[in-house]
């Protein structure tokens, strides 16, 4: 039976994976932010708050508006809701969605599906009876 892996690891094994570790196996955009993250002070705390939480092995959600947070490995099980700009998206993090961004997953902008034209939009329209 095949098992699902993410770069040659297996998801249980995904979770005990260091943050050294992680980095040499990530992609280039995700390895640049971590190695920045004295440049950006709310990422650092937000992971290191991430850390407290985990440990405590609580299950709250955790609210953020930090969308470019590189999901790490050791977050694997826990649930975030994230800001898109209007409301707090809930997003459940799986071995799948290691390396990505937390914004990849909470859309900012919704599909506009328009109706038709209205009455008088058009000159065809003039015409057609309102009921």
């Amino acid at each position: 039976m095949r098992r699902d892996t993410y770069k040659g690891f297996e998801e249980d094994k995904l979770a005990a994976v260091k943050l050294e570790d992680f980095m040499k196996f990530a992609s280039s955009r995700a390895r640049r932010t971590l190695k920045r993250l004295n440049v950006n002070p709310r990422l650092k705390a937000f992971i290191e708050k991430v850390r407290a939480l985990k440990l405590k092995n609580s299950k709250k959600v955790i609210k953020t508006h930090i969308r470019d947070a590189v999901i790490l490995p050791e977050w694997i099980g826990l649930k975030f809701a994230v800001h898109n700009g209007k409301e707090f998206k809930p997003v459940d993090i799986t071995y799948d969605k290691v390396g990505k961004r937390l914004g990849d997953f909470s859309h900012s902008t919704g599909r506009v599906l328009h109706s038709g034209p209205g009455v008088g939009a058009t000159r065809g329209s003039k015409f057609v009876p309102l009921k």
